[in-house]
């Protein structure tokens, strides 16, 4: 076969596919794919997040990125040390860079500790007190009616 007999081979079957009946360009049922996502994923309880939750996935986000930021540190103060060739010079400032990465590791995780540990108390207790009963005090209570 030529190349022009394999071209137009190969627009007639583009073409068949283009303009048959089953074209899934024109299927009626992907046109509203993204709404069905959306209902099927609130049903399932996937797109309800709280303040905490968004707030928690943040912090994560922070840390990882941290933590890629200490390991690409200690890669790079490994490597002084071993390109320094007894340079004393290069030597102390991959020790520093080594130690000052390993000092920014630990206060990143004191801190990310300190973070879930105030978060995780602030969620538990804005929960308890939104589902304490409403009562004022006069012997009535939610849901506890007194008719006598």
């Amino acid at each position: 076969m030529t190349k022009i007999t394999k071209k137009m081979l190969i627009l007639l079957i583009f073409f068949l596919f283009l303009f048959s009946g089953n074209n899934l360009l024109a299927a009626p049922n992907l046109s509203n794919a993204l709404t069905n996502a959306q209902t099927a994923g609130t049903q399932a309880g996937y797109l309800e997040k709280d303040f905490f939750d968004v707030f928690i996935a943040i912090i994560n986000t922070v840390v990882g990125l941290l933590g890629i930021v200490f390991i690409a540190l200690m890669i790079y103060g490994g490597y002084l040390w071993m390109i320094a060739r007894g340079n004393e010079e290069t030597v102390e400032k991959s020790k520093k860079l080594i130690t000052a990465a390993v000092i920014g590791l630990i206060i990143v995780v004191s801190a990310y500790a300190i973070s879930y540990f105030v978060v995780d108390n602030i969620g538990d207790a804005t929960l308890r007190n939104s589902s304490a009963p409403t009562g004022s005090g006069s012997g009535y209570e939610a849901g506890n009616s007194q008719n006598t």
